[in-house]
């Protein structure tokens, strides 16, 4: 499910000026991620800034690096950024994770991601959208390892992916030495199966916290409350 536009108060994205599309996984990320605590935030795969500009609204006491290997993303996110209130306290750069982290020694109070998740499928011809949607340049166990490799004692990894991958993935992490402390299973509408989870790893051993949250209703576009509380500062319409 896409979106016709998002507020962030004065700043506004748009769905149709964006290079690349908004789509609902990333505001999700970034509306259900706890930014309590949170000085130091790094946005690994920002494609067009929309998590780092969530976030930003979110916490207005945290400073933000949002890194993308892919150059019109970062020209966008750039874009959208410099236009919003928030310019001061995000800083985006094109480079790998894998680079960052291995130039990189501050740690950071909240790290997230809205990463590729398409592994061994058919890639589109147009080299951003499979950079943006497949595994090839940022794997799941890379995405954790370098991570880990970058958070703070206290701190927190939040990401969102397909249940089989996210499963996988909480796998991986705990083989690693991370906690799984939260996890949504989201769900288009009632009676229609999960196709996300919403995770959360730390570094301290944490009872596991499992909910489920549910977008729609059966009527197209009217959204649950649930979503609603969520969302509701950051949709001009909903």
């Amino acid at each position: 499910m896409s979106n016709p536009y998002f507020s962030f108060k004065q700043f506004t994205v748009y769905q149709d000026k964006c290079a690349m599309k908004v789509g609902i996984d990333g505001v999700l990320l970034g509306i259900w991620t706890d930014v309590k605590n949170a000085s130091r935030i790094l946005d690994i795969g920002t494609g067009t800034g929309l998590i780092a500009l969530i976030l930003a609204q979110r916490n207005k006491n945290s400073t933000i690096e949002a890194v993308d290997i892919e150059a019109d993303a970062v020209s966008q996110a750039v874009e959208n950024v410099k236009n919003s209130p928030w310019a001061e306290r995000i800083k985006v750069q094109q480079v790998s994770l894998q680079e960052f982290a291995g130039r990189k020694n501050d740690r950071f109070d909240l790290i997230v991601s809205n990463p590729p998740y398409f592994v061994n499928s058919t890639k589109t011809p147009l080299q951003n959208r499979t950079t943006a949607r497949h595994t090839d340049s940022l794997t799941h166990e890379e995405l954790i390892e370098n991570a880990i490799r970058l958070l703070a004692p206290n701190g927190r990894i939040c990401i969102i992916l397909p249940i089989i991958e996210g499963l996988q993935c909480v796998a991986f992490a705990k083989s690693k030495g991370l906690c799984c402390s939260n996890m949504v299973k989201v769900f288009p509408k009632p009676m229609v199966e999960a196709k996300r989870l919403l995770l959360e790893f730390t570094l301290q051993s944490l009872e596991q916290k499992e909910t489920e949250l549910i977008i729609e209703s059966d009527i197209r576009h009217q959204y649950s409350t649930e979503f609603t509380t969520l969302a509701k500062d950051f949709y001009l319409k909903l």
